[in-house]
């Protein structure tokens, strides 16, 4: 009778777990995509900051896509915050822009840096519950991760840490 309830408590365990991981990621990509989407209604197309903006959004709806698909094969609903925290991010993102190129790239910088942290701590979180049941799951978001701090790396190189505390916004 143990093993059972303690086998049905790990694959308990294991459904919060993803379910945690998964939401978050979703609503991360999720939010980025509308951080640029708010971005690029200021930022003019003839604007240098444009196809960078375009390409990093590109990729974030390439994330946003598996993030569903993973979704989907887990049986798990993103989080019912999705439409209040959309606006949010667009918001932010229209707010960075107005400020200038440089603010619009440190909240690249700013964002990314943390989404790198929390897909750190999530991959160990993984490994610590099963690396080889999770193996798929940890080759995806090892990917994800590296990509977003590649975006990092191109907001550094677009001026994101030259943003003057002059043009903080406060939202």
């Amino acid at each position: 009778m143990y093993k059972i309830s303690a086998r049905f408590m790990h694959k308990l365990n294991r459904k919060e777990l993803l379910t945690k991981i998964l939401r978050v990621d979703h609503i991360g990509e999720l939010a980025a995509i509308r951080i640029y989407d708010g971005q690029k209604a200021i930022i003019s197309g003839q604007h240098p900051s444009r196809p960078i903006i375009e390409e990093m959004q590109a990729q974030e709806k390439e994330h946003l896509d598996v993030m569903e698909r993973l979704c989907a094969k887990h049986n798990i609903q993103p989080t019912v915050l999705a439409p209040l925290l959309s606006i949010a991010a667009y918001a932010l993102g229209v707010g960075t822009a107005l400020c200038g190129k440089e603010t619009a790239m440190a909240c690249t910088t700013a964002v990314e840096e943390l989404i790198g942290e929390h897909y750190n701590q999530q991959l160990m979180e993984l490994l610590d519950d099963d690396p080889v049941d999770h193996a798929d799951l940890l080759k995806i978001l090892t990917k994800l991760r590296d990509d977003e701090l590649h975006h990092y790396d191109v907001a550094v190189e677009n001026d994101g840490l030259k943003a003057s505390t002059s043009n903080a916004l406060y939202i």
